[in-house]
């Protein structure tokens, strides 16, 4: 009993890894057989096949590694005669069987971000209510009753916006717009305190927002400004890695996201607060695997979306023999980039124990 106290966590967080995958495939299963697509296999995991059922020509398979899935249709990536090949189809039908995916994966996570509204006693806006003692953002700019508009340019979309474009800053110091007695307003040199823990600046979130009673109405608006904000995060998030802010080493992989998903579900055991983190946490996961699908980046779903756009301008496919030597280079490097988080998740994973 004492080791599968230690092990479940882990086997609920591979079981909703696992779910988000075959939510991803099941959107694109789902819209190609709507087409009448001719699907050779639908497969969980990677990996040797541990089952396999054949059914109205469709493969089903659970594959070992509860890692990943696939949805293999006739004419994905060959030429085909088949007259329901996914290539003899229309092209806008294809767009839509390839984004499904991703869409599943966003819808899923704006129906847990709702489950997490709805579960909180208030839901934060962008309202400034009261300022902490000695508060530095009030001495240089805000005041009570503000409502937060935009940070460096950035549009508040919801109170998530808040403390992450906060949280980006080197210095402390914003440009702010507010609304001000229901008038817009620019304010400059905004100042927080701040203070410096290891490469990362920590800013002093020295004011209170206000917080509104859940009701149905706002828990759908804010269900959907919450999930437009966390797709801002993943691709702000993507763009400092690119330009040097975070390196590879702060990103997380599958065995790291398991293992976080897995601290999380623990905690969830203890209180209410738990869970609701937990389902936050899946909520940011699930819509992080939507937006991330969506990269126009060889191999991924995004990748194809962009040949796909080019055949409908075009009136014609671009070469499959192009086409698959870019996506076969973009798999190859997505492999390699897996293998670094995934050995820097271990790493991590260790150092934690040992320490």
């Amino acid at each position: 009993m004492e080791i599968f106290s230690k092990i479940w966590p882990y086997l609920v967080a591979i079981l909703f890894f696992g779910f988000l995958i075959a939510s991803h495939e099941l959107g694109h299963f789902s819209f190609a057989k709507l087409f009448k697509v001719t699907v050779n296999e639908f497969s969980l995991g990677m990996g040797p096949a541990i089952f396999k059922r054949k059914k109205n020509g469709t493969t089903y398979a659970l594959r070992i590694l509860p890692i990943g899935g696939f949805v293999s249709m006739e004419g994905e990536d060959e030429e085909s005669e088949d007259e329901n090949a996914f290539n003899r189809k229309k092209v806008w039908q294809r767009i839509i069987i390839v984004a499904a995916g991703a869409v599943t994966n966003l819808i899923m996570g704006l129906i847990l971000v709702a489950i997490v509204l709805s579960m909180g006693n208030l839901i934060g806006t962008n309202k400034i209510i009261n300022f902490y003692e000695g508060a530095t953002s009030q001495q240089t700019g805000l005041r009570e009753n503000d409502e937060i508009l935009s940070i460096d340019g950035h549009r508040i979309f919801s109170d998530m916006d808040i403390s992450f474009l906060m949280s980006r800053s080197d210095d402390g110091i914003f440009d702010m717009t507010v609304r001000r007695d229901g008038v817009k307003t620019e304010l400059h040199d905004v100042t927080f305190k701040c203070q410096k823990e290891d490469k990362y600046t920590l800013i002093e979130y020295d004011f209170v927002i206000l917080g509104e009673e859940p009701n149905v109405l706002n828990i759908i608006t804010n269900s959907f400004k919450r999930s437009v904000s966390i797709v801002r995060i993943v691709w702000l998030s993507l763009f400092d890695l690119v330009t040097g802010r975070y390196g590879l080493t702060d990103l997380s992989g599958p065995v790291g996201t398991v293992n976080v998903i897995a601290d999380a579900t623990q905690n969830a055991v203890n209180n209410k607060e738990g869970l609701k983190s937990a389902l936050e946490m899946m909520a940011l996961i699930s819509i992080n695997i939507g937006v991330f699908n969506l990269f126009p980046l060889p191999a991924l779903d995004g990748g194809r979306l962009v040949f796909l756009c080019l055949e409908g301008i075009r009136r014609k496919p671009v070469n499959p023999k192009y086409e698959g030597f870019v996506h076969a280079a973009g798999l190859v490097l997505l492999l390699g980039l897996m293998l670094v988080v995934t050995f820097n998740d271990i790493l991590t994973i260790v150092r934690g124990a040992a320490g």
